[in-house]
């Protein structure tokens, strides 16, 4: 998916809630991020534009909370918990989603399968 600042974007979202799990004094979600519009977009391995600053999943823990939520390595992350997310820096990014006083965070999510899938049926439906 790429999109042009200050243009409207049309994308297949998936919603996502990780509920976090509690280690003494830390909430752990259970993956890692990349990306952000400070970052360089060409070392992002999950973008095929490589102008695209988005926030990306780079890393799942097997068996911890965002795996059994079912986020996947290579989602772009559009909102957390209703706050935009396709123009923040990296530490913005980080700091959204690790606040302490949030036990659960809500993602709105797109991946290419998803897209794929929507193509596919649009596909098969035009040839009924």
């Amino acid at each position: 998916m790429s999109f042009v600042p200050g243009q409207p974007v049309t994308a297949v979202v998936q919603r996502i809630e990780i509920k976090k799990l509690r280690q003494e004094d830390n909430l752990i979600l259970g993956f890692s991020i990349g990306g952000g519009i400070d970052q360089d977009p060409g070392q992002n391995p999950f973008s095929d534009d490589k102008s695209d600053k988005g926030i990306y999943v780079t890393r799942i823990t097997p068996q911890g909370p965002a795996d059994k939520a079912d986020l996947k390595m290579g989602d772009k992350i559009l909102q957390v918990n209703g706050w935009d997310m396709t123009m923040v820096t990296h530490d913005q990014a980080r700091k959204r989603l690790t606040k302490k006083k949030e036990d659960v965070v809500r993602l709105l999510v797109t991946r290419k399968s998803l897209e794929e899938a929507v193509k596919h049926s649009k596909g098969n439906f035009a040839k009924q």
